[in-house]
């Protein structure tokens, strides 16, 4: 055997696997920049139902394209279909992911549980991720998940390595981990800011990013931006990250240029080939392409503070224009060959690539006259790959003695070959939807009833307690003046135990209901005899949804807020819907609070002495403290159907449910009045 540009992997014999090396690519250009530098697999996204709809982008022809380029490098080609799906356009989304499974993809990426639901009935072959959409942020999301078709967790952001490890070892499900690149400041999935401020749902791919304007302290100059965070890089943390063992590596970029995806993917994949931390030039390179005056990682190691905040200052900008620009696809796929050259029998050629492999035939060789081929001729035609995405790495020749064949028979040989392996690397398995869709609804009515949160016990007034036939308090302040708690939104591992000895408390003190928060939270309260409720963060928005969180034990699901009234009442299922309150916009692990007010606010948070952040315009958005230590930003006008009877009646929401957090217990009061009266409140509200 003759070997041609053999090298010796500097990993060999590592014990531990690599994890995969997942870039973005939000355009064909970019895609090629994530082969280029070095891509284990490359998610994009389609047109539609995806989290980045003001990137380029994929359309079906450009997807199928994607596809066969990926595959022929052995890359992975992962799509995003991460948005809430609303129930008319159920069929539509089936029908956009069939087309993307007949081109090839690997994986859908789904933040909807309705939707994977029905991905994984009627398109089983293809892999679910569950994307950090869905705000799985502990151990125990994984076995629901797993219930649910998904094969791997992307979790949240804001975990440390401790609750990474936790998570890896304590789930069934693959992890994938983001490790470079912009960062939410609100938890994913739990961001309403762009939506209900602005109109354009980040839950929908259309967040306008308000996070990265400026906001001051009530009474207070605008200064800063206090919910603007750095990019987040772990390449000081490469090792520990090999160690953890999660799956899969996340750049983050979709909306980022082809130079980015470049630069960053090969930093990256240097990095994990050599299984080191990135030195000083290394880290100023990555942030010379992009960053936001630095990189953070303080989630990762457990550092939460100011120092985390970060915008992009005009130097960053002129680095990143001065950044060298990605020339193309230049990189090319080893192949080996094995030639078998004998006379009156055909020429063999086999050609091998990873684990795919061709052979072709091609005339019969005959005995030499005078001239016979040798060795050196064979190994010359079959280098010749050049207009080819191949270059040959290895060859095994077997050429019987004096034998003769045409070079031009060799070449032809040759091109048969190349072609037949390009056949293979795109070959695809016929997945197709049934010819009719049936999408799983719940059969159960809406009950009819009113029910309500207070933020704190002190609120609950005697009317309170006539009008509502539930009264939920938060966890960490349940008493026996309410019928049920509400989960803290956010439950990391290192946070269970915490968790559930409040929870013993409450059940022991008389709670018989629990609003739900999160997935990973429903397997918390399988050993008491308590009723379960879904809560608004499950971001609800179609029936297939509330049949999946029905069969889990939920007795009913509180819709997602971003709904309208028609599509609210589109939706089958014992559900309800959120009729009045703050709406909370963002869910922050980092406190803004401390920022802006100091500890001692952060500490005395209470009804009489709720913060705000404050925007240029004057605009006031409360802020309250959440279990244990992480913020909830409300909105600055309450929604409010307390006139609007008729409206809610058309839509059939008779299961209401009201949201106390600002307001005093004479507010609270005035607000059940206007709904029992049918008339609008005496202050600015919205609408649903």
């Amino acid at each position: 055997m003759t070997c041609l540009h053999s090298e010796m992997s500097e990993l060999f014999g590592k014990s531990v696997t690599l994890p995969e090396l997942l870039s973005p690519a939000g355009s064909l250009k970019a895609l090629e920049a994530a082969i280029e530098g070095g891509a284990d697999a490359v998610y994009i996204g389609g047109t539609s139902f995806n989290a980045r709809m003001n990137a380029e982008n994929f359309n079906a022809e450009n997807i199928e394209y994607a596809v066969n380029l990926a595959h022929r490098y052995g890359v992975k080609i992962y799509q995003t279909i991460n948005t809430l799906v609303f129930d008319r356009e159920l069929k539509d989304f089936l029908k956009s992911a069939e087309k993307s499974a007949q081109a090839g993809v690997d994986a859908f990426i789904v933040a909807d549980l309705g939707a994977a639901a029905m991905l994984h009935k009627y398109l089983p072959e293809i892999p679910l991720h569950a994307s950090t959409q869905i705000s799985a942020h502990n151990s125990a999301a994984g076995g629901i998940l797993q219930k649910l078709g998904f094969s791997r967790m992307v979790p949240a952001r804001e975990l440390s390595y401790e609750n990474i490890k936790s998570i890896v070892h304590n789930n069934p499900l693959e992890i994938e981990i983001f490790i470079h690149g912009a960062l939410c400041v609100s938890h994913s999935g739990q961001c309403l800011f762009s939506s209900v401020v602005g109109g354009r749902s980040g839950n929908r791919g259309l967040c306008a990013q308000p996070c990265r304007l400026p906001y001051s302290a009530r009474g207070g100059k605008i200064k800063g931006n206090p919910l603007s965070l750095k990019d987040m890089s772990y390449a000081n943390h490469v090792t520990q990250i090999i160690e953890s063992g999660v799956k899969s590596l996340k750049i983050e970029g979709r909306m980022k240029s082809a130079e980015y995806v470049y630069k960053v993917t090969s930093i990256w994949r240097r990095l994990l080939d050599e299984r080191r931390n990135a030195e000083k030039s290394e880290m100023e390179e990555l942030a010379g392409i992009f960053s936001r005056d630095g990189f953070t990682d303080a989630y990762f190691t457990s550092s939460i503070s100011e120092k985390m905040l970060g915008v992009r200052r005009d130097k960053d900008k002129e680095d990143s224009r001065r950044a060298e620009k990605f020339k193309g696809l230049s990189k090319k796929i080893p192949v080996s060959m094995k030639v078998t050259v004998e006379p009156e029998k055909h020429i063999c050629l086999s050609v091998f690539r990873g684990e795919k492999n061709v052979t072709v035939y091609g005339v019969k060789a005959q005995k030499a006259v005078s001239a016979p081929i040798g060795e050196n001729s064979i190994i010359r035609s079959m280098s010749r790959l050049g207009d080819t995405s191949y270059i040959l790495e290895n060859i095994e020749i077997n050429l019987a003695p004096d034998t003769m064949v045409p070079v031009s028979r060799l070449n032809e040989l040759r091109r048969m070959a190349i072609e037949a392996l390009e056949v293979e690397d795109v070959r695809k398995e016929k997945i197709s939807l049934p010819e009719n869709i049936v999408l799983d609804k719940s059969l159960k009515k809406r009950e009819r009833k009113n029910s309500a949160r207070f933020l704190y016990p002190e609120q609950i007034t005697k009317k309170a307690k006539e009008y509502f036939s539930e009264i939920y308090l938060p966890l960490d302040k349940y008493e026996i003046n309410a019928d049920g708690f509400v989960m803290p939104p956010v439950i990391t591992d290192k946070e269970v135990q915490n968790v559930l000895e409040s929870v013993n408390k409450a059940v022991s003190t008389g709670a018989q209901l629990a609003l739900i928060s999160n997935i990973g939270q429903i397997g918390f309260l399988k050993n008491h005899e308590i009723e379960t409720v879904g809560d608004y963060r499950l971001n609800a928005s179609n029936s297939c949804t509330v049949n999946e969180l029905e069969k889990l034990g939920m007795k009913y699901i509180i819709l997602s807020p971003e709904l309208s009234l028609p599509q609210m009442r589109d939706i089958s299922g014992n559900v309800c819907s959120v009729v009045y309150g703050r709406l909370p916009l963002m869910l922050l692990e980092k406190c803004v609070i401390k920022d802006l007010y100091g500890c001692e606010s952060c500490r005395k948070n209470s009804p009489e002495k709720i913060t705000a952040l404050v925007d240029r315009r004057g605009v006031e958005f409360p802020v309250i403290r959440q279990f244990p230590h992480r913020n909830i930003v409300l909105n600055s006008l309450p929604t409010s159907m307390s006139d609007r009877e008729d409206e809610l009646m058309r839509a059939n929401i008779v299961n209401r449910h009201f949201i106390f957090t600002t307001e005093t217990p004479k507010e609270v009061d005035m607000v059940i009045d206007a709904f029992e009266k049918k008339t609008a409140l005496p202050f600015a509200v919205r609408r649903i």
